[in-house]
């Protein structure tokens, strides 16, 4: 390996429109390569957005000796698959969220992992960023007291008319997969853990996914978290952790901006007031990649480590479960 880490990119999809970027600027890694499912589409892809390599398939990528890593941006249905073939290539990956539907698959991946000596982390650019630093930091240090609840919501509108991988059925589609994994993930990273049982609702849509979920996550510590997800509802995202001394709000708490105010409301009496604090903005992706190369370089441990992507894929499916039955899950 050189002294950079030389990224490939597995699809042409949108979202690789916030990563390609920080690949280039990141101090130890670089864009090198491509694919998609027709060389002619790569190499279009390729010139539009000036990457050195084009492919027209994905094995070929992986074939490939000078690329170091790959971003899984496939849909939800082919990233366990993929990243399986990847680490078996002697790639580090970095998958797009959710990076597997079931614990079998998880299992796949962690196995191969294992196997080939690289580096698997699931895609969660907001655990990297210093804002949810700061939001752990505070919590952690006991600014809150003791955790009552936590609030938290991501949504945005999408027609039903749109041919979108978020809309299809049997593969990882529907707003909780697609969205209601960050106020999900969340909860789980601010208690420590998945919570011990969870109720949930849903409402389909005329493509037989979810449109709008709505979750209750109970945790073992008696902290109980409401989540909400949309794929047609106004933009929002929000984030309401609660303890007895204190709360803390967040209004881009997926992907966060330059630079976020984080508001911290203080009302145990007899004082009461408001302390905001505004938190350094960089990049939420190229904190992401550099993550990766911590890994690699430095031997760093994932911030999204195996264990923490087992208990996000464990607690989502009793969610699903939940809202299928009507009835309250036991984790």
């Amino acid at each position: 390996m050189t002294d950079k880490l030389r990224w490939g990119i597995l699809s042409t999809a949108g979202i690789n429109g916030g990563l390609m970027g920080p690949m280039r600027v990141a101090p130890r890694s670089e864009l090198a390569a491509v694919a998609s499912r027709t060389t002619e589409k790569a190499e279009a892809y390729a010139a539009e957005h000036d990457i050195p390599k084009a492919y027209g398939s994905y094995d070929a990528l992986l074939a490939d000796p000078d690329i170091d890593a790959v971003y899984v941006s496939l849909p939800n249905w082919m990233h366990s698959e993929w990243s399986v073939k990847a680490a078996d290539a002697g790639k580090h990956v970095l998958c797009e969220k959710a990076m597997v539907l079931t614990l079998a698959e998880l299992d796949a991946i962690e196995a191969a992992a294992s196997r080939n000596n690289v580096t698997i982390f699931e895609a969660y650019a907001y655990l990297h960023h210093p804002q949810w630093h700061r939001i752990m930091a505070m919590i952690e240090a006991g600014e809150l007291g003791k955790l009552r609840s936590l609030d938290g919501a991501c949504c945005f509108y999408m027609s039903e008319e749109h041919d979108n991988v978020r809309l299809h059925t049997g593969g990882g589609g529907g707003a909780m997969w697609d969205v209601g994994v960050y106020p999900m993930t969340q909860a789980i990273v601010v208690n420590g853990g998945p919570p011990v049982e969870v109720w949930a609702h849903q409402v389909k849509g005329k493509r037989g996914v979810d449109v709008s979920f709505s979750g209750q996550m109970l945790f073992d510590n008696d902290v109980v978290a409401h989540i909400t997800a949309g794929l047609q509802s106004p933009s929002r995202q929000s984030l309401l952790v609660v303890g007895v001394d204190g709360t803390i709000e967040s209004d881009t708490s997926a992907r966060f901006t330059t630079p976020l105010t984080l508001t911290e409301r203080v009302f145990t009496p007899p004082e009461t007031g408001v302390e905001s604090v505004t938190v350094p903005g960089p990049d939420v992706f190229q904190c992401e990649v550099e993550a990766m190369e911590a890994c690699v370089f430095d031997g760093a441990d994932p911030v999204v480590s195996m264990a923490l992507s087992r208990s996000f894929v464990k607690t989502i499916l009793a969610l699903y479960e939940s809202a299928e039955t009507g009835k309250i899950v036991k984790l």
